[in-house]
């Protein structure tokens, strides 16, 4: 009986292609100084939350379904009286992925979600914050295989945003490229 750990593959290609990659681009000089993509959040808002309360738990099921992961219910922070809003109560869905499940997650949505996006040119390069984190947004929940098309009532969409350790928009752009983020080619 062996005891062997599992690692996903871009664990490995981090380890292995990525960290050397960067270190040589902006001359590091210790690995620890590499970028690294700490978590993955997932954030969706639900239409029509306040009349239909059953559509935050479709929410959550299919975040939970997405990512293998537990989803969790955003609450609204205050009192909105044009919305019928009242505070603290459900509006949204929302994951966090860290670890084995963040690579797992990523490789499957560069190599099998994006692919799936209708017209897909590559995503933009612009979604930066400045800090090193990026979020990009999809518009259709089914391009993720694990949801059953048919079992669909409304196609939503969602918020992903990666958090990395990086210092600068550059520095995330070529970690998150490295990775295998398929960006744009647009000409600087």
């Amino acid at each position: 009986m062996s005891t062997t750990t599992y690692t996903p593959r871009l664990a490995d290609k981090y380890t292995n292609d990525v960290i050397p990659a960067l270190m040589k681009k902006f001359g590091y000089k210790t690995v620890m100084q590499a970028p690294k993509l700490t978590k993955i959040c997932l954030n969706r808002g639900v239409n029509g939350a306040v009349a239909d309360k059953k559509l935050v738990d479709i929410a959550i099921e299919e975040l939970s379904t997405i990512t293998g992961q537990k989803a969790v219910a955003t609450m609204s922070k205050k009192d909105i009286s044009n919305f019928k809003l009242r505070k603290a109560m459900p509006i949204g869905a929302r994951v966090t992925l860290r670890g084995v499940k963040m690579f797992e997650f990523l490789d499957r949505f560069v190599s099998v979600s994006l692919p799936r996006v209708r017209d897909f040119k590559g995503i933009n390069d612009k979604s930066f914050d400045g800090r090193g984190n990026y979020t990009l947004g999809i518009t259709e929940q089914i391009i993720f295989p694990e949801i059953d098309i048919d079992k669909v009532n409304k196609i939503t969409g969602m918020d992903i945003t990666f958090v990395t350790t990086a210092g600068t928009n550059e520095e995330a752009y070529e970690l998150l490229k490295e990775l295998g983020m398929p960006f744009k080619n647009i000409k600087k």
